[in-house]
């Protein structure tokens, strides 16, 4: 199992940074190998992408939601994988937004990618574009969902 833990600082309240990346769709924009995704429900969305000429596709569940806090998920069909995004006020007009993935590599490929540092630094340029986009936007978000998951068992 692989883990990546990455973070940037947004020059955007948590606010605003929260309510864009919880517009799931937008993430192709910047999320290099994000081909698509498709919000289902308020739980529920369906992933493909395309990385290093291999495309996938895989169902993820929103196990919670907090606002302004944390977005944590689970695969639950096709990738085996889980993570949070947790949004730290830094004062009024910044944001430090921390990314940690759990995942299992499936092949050679994935494993040898995972073992020199490629995912970590997917991660690290995803976060960046994100920064990139929230802020090139002047701090307009293209939406936001104030809506609330309790994790399971709370």
């Amino acid at each position: 199992m692989g883990t990546v833990t990455e973070f940037v600082d947004v020059n955007v309240p948590v606010r605003t940074c929260y309510d864009q990346w919880t517009q799931f769709e937008e993430f192709p924009r910047f999320m290099e190998g994000v081909a698509e995704i498709q919000q289902l429900d308020d739980t529920h969305t369906h992933w493909k992408t395309r990385i290093a000429g291999i495309e996938r596709e895989f169902d993820a569940t929103i196990t919670e939601q907090l606002p302004d806090e944390r977005v944590a998920w689970t695969a639950t069909e096709g990738e085996k994988q889980a993570g949070v995004v947790t949004f730290h006020r830094l004062d009024d007009s910044h944001t430090r937004v921390t990314v940690q993935i759990d995942f299992d590599p499936q092949g050679f490929v994935e494993t040898a990618g995972d073992k020199l540092g490629l995912v970590d630094r997917r991660v690290k340029g995803d976060l960046h574009r994100f920064k990139e986009f929230i802020e090139s936007r002047g701090g307009i978000t293209t939406g936001g969902w104030r809506g609330q998951v309790d994790r399971p068992g709370a």
